[in-house]
């Protein structure tokens, strides 16, 4: 018998036959009998870890110089820090990591007031933390920055940010030596700053810049203060950091970077870093402000001229007569070479509009004051200049450590000389140094400005 092949006809109904046979099978077998797949087992519960053998946990210093310490698995307990380590020998010496926090008096009967005892820091073996912890402490998870420091500096903006978050950013950068220009890194942000020597309120300076630069480099940081501290002193119960970033004033100050440049945060610098390591924080704070970190020193338009004027401040001012001078200088140059120039108090402007405006600016003029603290907004390039206008005689590395630790350029003015480092003279604050009649060359700065403008364009060029 002979078979004639299936029409396409033919071969549609089949096809719709067993379709429907599937379906009336699956209906009445559900899924888990179609795919015969065994269900996930059901993890067991585990508790939330919160606790640390601490007799088995030893401290390590990951890095450190004088006043600054990365340091994982510190402990805390009874208000006293310890280093649990059975090799206290390869331990920095206690005093160059830890101090009794008070204020900095001068003297040397002041120094030796702010040494640590064993009320405040000590070395103890495993053996010996078994003994006085017990078998567990709690554990402070993640990177903490903890600062031993007194509110006498804390409470001002250039000491609040350009020393202490300056430093600590400085430190804990050195665990990632590649951070490039745009600041991308890849450390954890820190979880808390702890002060452990002042309350809630006394970090907050009173131009409102630390906690607005905080909040915007470190939008998920937690604060604690002095009454956190001692609720958990109160507690009779041990804590233990995972990774602390500590600062000690008093110990930074024993460092050489800070004999030589009175800066505390100079000591970071001992540790390796990258050229762009500040960039993580500066880039972080002018997109908070609303700005693209590109826009900054004149990379983007004509260059950028802020005078920072003090002439309403009432301490620190310039003679009048020169002031006026040198802002009719400054406009000669913005006529002659349409580069923008701004005067401006900054006590009369928001905090957005004087990080807006050192975001972009290529040159800031002023005289040695907090004003000059946002040059650490200031994009670093090979123009980014700050020039600082001082009583003849008088200096301070302050505002000159902090231009060439961002790898830009800082002149300081007497009248009409100027000079720049190598060539610095000593920290010196003569009488006038406070005072209201500081004279300035303001032809001999505009010139400047225009030698570090037109040679850099140059320079590009060739």
């Amino acid at each position: 018998m002979r078979f004639s092949p299936p029409t396409i006809r033919e071969i549609l109904l089949l096809c719709i036959l067993f379709c429907g046979l599937f379906l009336i099978f699956a209906s009445r077998t559900g899924p888990q009998q179609l795919f015969a797949l065994p269900a996930p087992p059901v993890p067991a519960r585990q508790p939330y870890h919160t606790q640390l053998n601490a007799g088995d946990i030893q401290t390590k210093i990951i890095a450190h110089v004088p006043g600054w310490s990365i340091i994982d698995w510190l402990y805390i307990y009874k208000g006293v820090v310890f280093i649990v380590s059975n090799e206290p020998q390869n331990v920095p010496n206690i005093s160059s990591i830890y101090s009794k926090g008070i204020e900095i008096e001068v003297g040397e009967e002041a120094e030796r007031a702010r040494l640590p005892d064993d009320t405040d820091i000590r070395i103890i073996n495993t053996t010996e933390a078994l003994a006085l912890f017990g078998s567990r402490a709690q554990i402070l998870d993640g990177v903490s920055y903890f600062v031993n420091d007194p509110p006498q500096y804390v409470r001002h903006y250039y000491h609040g940010v350009a020393e202490l978050l300056f430093g600590f950013w400085r430190t804990y950068s050195s665990l990632d030596t590649s951070i490039p220009a745009s600041g991308n890194t890849t450390l954890p942000s820190p979880r808390r700053m702890i002060f452990n020597r002042l309350d809630a309120f006394r970090w907050r300076d009173y131009a409102l810049m630390n906690q607005w630069v905080v909040r915007s480099s470190f939008p998920e940081l937690t604060m604690e203060f002095i009454d956190d501290w001692d609720d958990r002193a109160k507690m009779g119960k041990p804590f233990v950091f995972e990774r602390v970033v500590l600062a000690d004033r008093s110990a930074a100050m024993l460092s050489l970077n800070y004999q030589r440049y009175q800066r505390t945060a100079a000591a970071a610098f001992g540790l390796p870093g990258s050229p762009h390591w500040w960039m993580t924080i500066r880039n972080n704070v002018v997109r908070f402000a609303g700005l693209d970190p590109e826009e900054g020193a004149g990379t983007v338009g004509p260059p950028v001229i802020t005078y920072i004027s003090r002439q309403e401040w009432g301490r620190r001012m310039l003679i009048e007569a020169d002031h006026e001078r040198l802002v009719r200088e400054l406009r000669k140059l913005e006529a002659a070479y349409g580069w923008e120039v701004n005067v401006v108090l900054p006590e009369k402007m928001s905090r957005l509009e004087q990080l807006r405006l050192s975001a972009r600016t290529t040159i800031l003029l002023g005289v040695h004051g907090n004003g000059l603290s946002n040059l650490l907004w200031m994009k670093p390039n090979g123009r980014s200049t700050v020039i600082e206008f001082f009583y003849p005689g008088g200096f301070a590395h302050d505002y000159e450590y902090t231009t060439r630790a961002l790898g830009m350029t800082h002149y300081g003015f007497w009248a009409s000389k100027s000079f720049t480092s190598p060539d610095l003279p000593l920290p010196a604050y003569p009488e006038g140094f406070q005072g209201n009649e500081i004279p300035l060359d303001g032809e001999a700065v505009a010139q400047l400005c225009i030698q570090r403008l037109t040679l850099e364009e140059e320079t590009d060029e060739g």
